[in-house]
C-alpha cells in the first residue's frame, strides 16, 4: 500500500491531507513534521507596507501588531489569505521570491518591512535595497528542526512506496538519505528538487506552479499512478 508522508507542521499537514482525500479518496498517511515554528521577541521598526514570504510570516504580522489595512506584499495566495484574515490588505505575486521582488519593484514606493523567519531564501530585502527601496527586516520566528517520527522512519525503511510532497528546500534536507522504500517526491519548486538530488528518490516531480493547488494536483496524480501500478 502506498503511504503519503507529510512533513509540514501538524495543522498544515492535516489541511493538505484533507484536501488530498477530498480529491483522491482515503489514503494511508503518516504526518511527521520536520520543522517547528517558534515565535521570537522582536521590535518592529517604522514602515509603510510589509512583505510576507510565508504563511508563518503573515501569522507573525498579526502577533506583532501590524495595523489593520496595512498593504502586505505576499509571495502567494496562501500567504495572502492568512494576511487578509489578519486584517491586512494583501497583494499576491502568486509565485516565488523573484515574482514578488518584480511586483514590488514595479508598484511600491513606500518604506518596506520584510517579516520573515531565521531561515529564508530569495534575499528579498537585499535585492530591493539594491534597487533603491527602503526595506528593513524583522526576524520574527525560528524554524527549528524536529527529527522524523518513529512511524515515518518505519515507512522509509519498509517496502511500500512513499509519496513525499515537499514544500520547501529545507524540509528536504531533514529527510534521511538512507531508506529502503521507493520514494516519489513531489517538489514545490526547482530549488526543492535540487535539494533531494542526493536522496535517492525513485521519481521527483516538480509542481507546475509553486502553490498549494499545484502540489495537490501533482500529489494526487502520483498516488493514482502508483495505485494503478499496484493493481496491474
Amino acid at each position: 500500500m502506498t503511504i503519503l508522508v507529510l512533513t509540514r507542521p501538524q495543522a498544515d499537514s492535516e489541511r493538505f491531507l484533507a484536501a488530498v482525500e477530498a480529491k483522491f479518496g482515503p489514503v494511508k498517511a503518516v504526518i511527521s513534521p520536520v520543522i517547528e515554528v517558534v515565535s521570537l521577541p522582536v521590535e518592529v521598526p517604522s514602515y509603510d507596507e510589509v512583505i510576507l514570504t510565508s504563511a508563518n510570516g503573515a501569522a507573525e504580522a498579526k502577533r506583532l501588531g501590524v495595523k489593520a489595512g496595512t498593504r502586505a506584499w505576499c509571495v502567494g495566495q496562501r500567504t495572502a489569505k492568512i494576511a487578509f484574515e489578519a486584517g491586512l490588505e494583501p497583494i499576491s505575486a502568486d509565485g516565488n521570491a523573484d515574482d514578488l521582488v518584480e511586483l514590488i519593484q514595479s508598484q511600491c514606493t513606500g518604506t518596506l518591512c520584510h517579516i520573515r523567519g531565521v531561515h529564508s531564501r530569495g534575499q528579498v530585502a537585499a535585492r530591493l535595497i539594491a534597487q533603491g527601496h527602503v526595506c528593513k527586516e524583522v526576524i520574527a520566528y525560528d524554524q527549528r528542526d524536529i527529527p522524523p517520527t518513529k512511524a515515518a522512519l518505519q515507512a522509509l525503511q519498509g517496502t511500500d512506496p512513499i509519496v513525499l510532497p515537499l514544500f520547501s528546500p529545507r524540509s528536504a534536507l531533514l529527510i534521511p538519505a538512507v531508506h529502503q522504500a521507493p520514494v516519489h517526491v513531489i517538489a514545490m519548486s526547482c530549488a526543492v528538487a535540487a535539494e533531494v538530488a542526493d536522496l535517492g528518490a525513485d521519481t521527483v516531480t516538480i509542481a507546475e506552479n509553486p502553490n498549494f493547488e499545484a502540489m495537490l494536483a501533482a500529489t494526487c496524480r502520483r498516488l493514482d499512478r502508483l495505485l494503478r501500478r499496484g493493481r496491474a
